[in-house]
């Protein structure tokens, strides 16, 4: 596969046509000031180590070094292999809840705003990890698969907003079997697969105990943080807060109970989340004591650099160029390569 590390920097092949352009006005600026002081036949005569094929060849030659010089600076890449990297790690499933509960302000700014906060600091704390990250509401959706490139998981966090699920309500078990169905397939044994859960509690699908229990089965640990308070907030949208069909305002309140019972069936752990602290610290300094799994990631190699042959091409063009005299060598006039017949005169003519 061949490929440019900077193909923009091409553009600069344009100088090309510029060059030859200045090339051209230069030679008819010339022929001009030479018509000044007699017939061109005449002068050619009175000149006869002027080559213009020899100009014409140093103009080729330097936008041919010129054109090596540009392809060179995009970086022609050549070839690519697929190399397989083990560490010894976990696989952590995300699933962060984006409903509108998740808009309350009993944390500040907001509960979502300060779990994204809090998710990207753990992240930064895993090591030789991969994770993965679910959002739901009504229904769950993978924001990113599961990988071992960590900043492409902070960089999904940042993206974290209740439009990404259309439908709302908070469905934990939903979010829960999506989770448990993310992961890979080579961690499949051991237990070194986990799933960190962020919500407010407030669980709108059922099924949660048989979610919990399918994934005790399979060995994933269930982290629950519950973000919120028991009292509760009420939860404001394009600058009105929500009420029920009544008109009264709805009060989003931590559900603490369905929360310690995912991670109780799983041997996780249930934090609550504080003003000072998420909890997700303590989450990682778990994982980390987790029993580590070998994971297998490809990864391209980097592509074989061959700008090294352009650049020494280029260098040959301008050598050749600084080595060709615009002149002709009386040594070499015999070779006659670029002379041409000049016309107007008679060589068989003679001062007498």
């Amino acid at each position: 596969m061949f490929r440019f590390a900077h193909p923009q920097l091409l553009w600069l092949l344009w100088l090309l046509p510029l060059l030859l352009i200045l090339f051209l006005l230069a030679r008819r600026d010339r022929r001009r000031r030479l018509a000044r002081f007699g017939n061109p036949a005449l002068l050619g005569g009175l000149m006869p180590e002027v080559s213009a094929g020899r100009v014409r060849l140093k103009f080729l030659l330097l936008c041919a070094a010129v054109a090596c010089l540009v392809v060179a600076a995009a970086r022609p890449q050549l070839g690519s292999k697929l190399r397989e990297e083990r560490a010894e790690g976990v696989e952590l499933m995300l699933a962060v809840d984006v409903s509108n509960s998740m808009l309350a302000e009993d944390f500040a700014p907001n509960r979502l705003e300060r779990t994204k906060y809090a998710v990207e600091r753990l992240i930064e704390g895993l090591r030789q990890d991969r994770v993965g990250l679910i959002v739901f509401a009504g229904e769950a959706r993978v924001l990113l698969p599961v990988t071992s490139d960590l900043r492409m998981a902070r960089a999904a966090v940042r993206r974290i907003d209740p439009s990404l699920v259309a439908v709302q309500g908070t469905d934990l078990s939903g979010a829960l079997t999506q989770a448990l169905l993310s992961f890979s397939s080579s961690t499949d044994t051991g237990g070194s697969r986990a799933v960190v859960l962020i919500t407010d509690g407030e669980d709108h699908g059922g099924g949660l105990a048989e979610a919990a229990d399918r994934a005790a089965e399979a060995g994933i640990r269930i982290y629950t943080v519950g973000i919120g308070t028991p009292e509760g907030a009420p939860i404001e949208l394009d600058g009105e807060f929500i009420r029920d069909e009544k008109g009264d305002m709805v009060v989003s309140k931590l559900d603490e109970q369905s929360l310690g019972l995912l991670a109780e069936r799983t041997g996780g752990a249930y934090l609550r989340a504080t003003e000072r602290s998420l909890g997700l610290e303590e989450i990682v300094g778990q994982l980390n004591a987790m029993e580590q799994s070998e994971l297998a990631t490809v990864r391209f190699e980097e592509y074989d650099e061959q700008y090294g042959w352009f650049v020494g091409a280029a260098l040959l063009f301008v050598v050749a160029e600084a080595a060709l005299l615009g002149r002709r060598n009386p040594r070499l006039a015999r070779f006659n390569i670029f002379r041409r017949e000049r016309r107007g005169i008679d060589p068989t003519l003679r001062d007498e």
